[in-house]
């Protein structure tokens, strides 16, 4: 009285997984790439700013509306804090996708969640970026010498 369990299908040999699990393969070997990458070049980019910032120049009592204006009047400094803020917000967001994909359970939850964290993503990309590039330092009541 034997019964013959027949061995589970391995997803392995499956022509339906096998296209999905390589591209997904693909792109998470990509994604680990560029959080080491962007680690990297986050590191310098930061430790230069915070240098430029707090060590060069007057310290923490330095930094103001004119500072700002006066740094991002050079369209190095305009390109350098962009690079922070796209590299710092792509590596977050990389990093909470993969919280995300690791501890939510059900696929409707983990596709909602991921949603909103793009969708937020894409808001203080494009702010960030128009603040970084449209930024006047002659508005209204400025004291600076420039803009008299």
């Amino acid at each position: 009285m034997s019964a013959d369990i027949a061995a589970p299908r391995s997803q392995r040999l499956d022509p339906k997984y096998v296209r999905a699990r390589k591209s997904r393969g693909s792109f998470e070997m990509v994604a680990w790439l560029f959080m080491r990458l962007s680690g990297v070049a986050l590191i310098i980019l930061i430790f230069t700013h915070l240098f430029i910032n707090l060590m060069a120049g007057d310290g923490i009592s330095g930094i103001d509306f004119g500072f700002v204006a006066g740094k991002w009047a050079n369209p190095v400094w305009q390109f350098w804090d962009l690079a922070m803020l796209w590299l710092a917000m792509l590596h977050g967001t990389n990093g909470v996708r993969t919280i995300i994909n690791d501890y939510a359970q059900k696929h409707s939850t983990r596709a909602w969640l991921k949603g909103i964290l793009y969708v937020a993503t894409i808001v203080i990309v494009v702010l960030g970026t128009l603040v970084i590039f449209t930024f006047d330092p002659c508005i209204a009541g400025s004291t600076l010498t420039v803009c008299q």
